[in-house]
């Protein structure tokens, strides 16, 4: 082993060789004129990386803030222009508290109004609630009416207390046998035609049910008034019904004594004129009372 000048190291052979200051791999002491790395300048660098990592983050913060609020200020433009919920508005832009509804619920209110009258049958189908006058004025009260557009002339009315006395023999027993109050009598005529109205009067709605099913011809005509004894010997038209307490018959025929058979469409259709014009009476007799109640 030989030593070198300066202190000891390898030869020829390969071996490290040692730094004049006794630092292997030459490093830096620190002293002047090394060859070490230099630390300052290390440190300086590490700093300036620190530096700007820093601003990258606040840029990077910046720019998502940024992009935030571009999105809070877009869907508030999406509100205002759609449908602004109540949360964006500022808080003194709410309602005060006196324009707040209470919670509790409203308390309902009725109308102080009468009921509703009671339909006109109820009125003309029993004695006991049928009160208004009655009499063969009341229920024939004009000269002059007109029927399905046919105008009528009155000839003559007459009232029957005994009912049997207005009515032929097949008629009379069956008005007797259920009480028949009074018969009114009108009779119309038209163009050579003559129709005998009469009305019934019983108690109630199912008595005069049943004398319209007990029915059988017929009605005395009613002449008068230059209207000639009609319908005495010849066949005519005849009809029944009934209307609440109200049984109602017809006879139609011609003036000039001629028969009314079946193929008389003229007559036939007299006689049902009749019989509208007293369906049509006696429920006006039931709409006045119900009116009247009403008020």
């Amino acid at each position: 082993m030989s030593f070198g000048q300066g202190g000891p190291g390898w030869g020829s052979q390969g071996g490290p060789d040692w730094n004049p200051g006794g630092n292997p791999g030459g490093w830096n002491s620190g002293g002047p004129g090394g060859s070490g790395p230099d630390w300052a300048a290390l440190a300086e660098q590490a700093e300036r990386s620190r530096a700007r990592r820093r601003r990258w983050l606040m840029a990077g913060g910046g720019a998502l803030a940024t992009a935030a609020v571009a999105g809070i200020v877009a869907v508030a433009v999406v509100n205002e222009d759609g449908s602004k919920g109540a949360s964006d508005k500022p808080s003194d832009s709410l309602p005060s508290s006196e324009s707040v509804p209470p919670d509790d619920d409203p308390k309902p209110t009725f109308k102080d109004e009468p009921p509703p009258p009671p339909p006109p049958r109820d009125f003309i189908s029993d004695a006991k609630r049928d009160k208004a006058p009655l009499s063969a004025k009341t229920l024939y009260p004009t000269k002059r009416v007109t029927i399905n557009g046919r105008p009528y002339k009155l000839a003559k009315s007459a009232t029957a207390k005994n009912c049997a006395e207005a009515a032929h023999a097949g008629l009379g027993p069956v008005l007797t046998r259920n009480n028949c109050t009074a018969l009114y009598r009108a009779t119309y005529t038209r163009d050579g035609l003559a129709v005998t109205v009469g009305i019934a009067v019983f108690k109630d709605a199912k008595t005069a049910e049943k004398v319209k099913k007990e029915y059988q011809p017929n009605l005395v005509a009613l002449p008068g008034d230059g209207v000639p004894d009609f319908c005495r010997t010849v066949t005519c038209r005849t009809t029944a019904n009934s209307l609440g307490r109200y049984a109602y018959f017809t006879i139609a025929g011609r003036t000039n004594g001629q028969a009314s058979g079946a193929s008389d469409k003229k007559a036939q259709q007299t006689a049902l004129d009749g019989s509208n014009y007293a369906y049509a009476r006696v429920l006006k007799r039931g709409k006045d009372q119900s009116e009247a109640a009403a008020k």
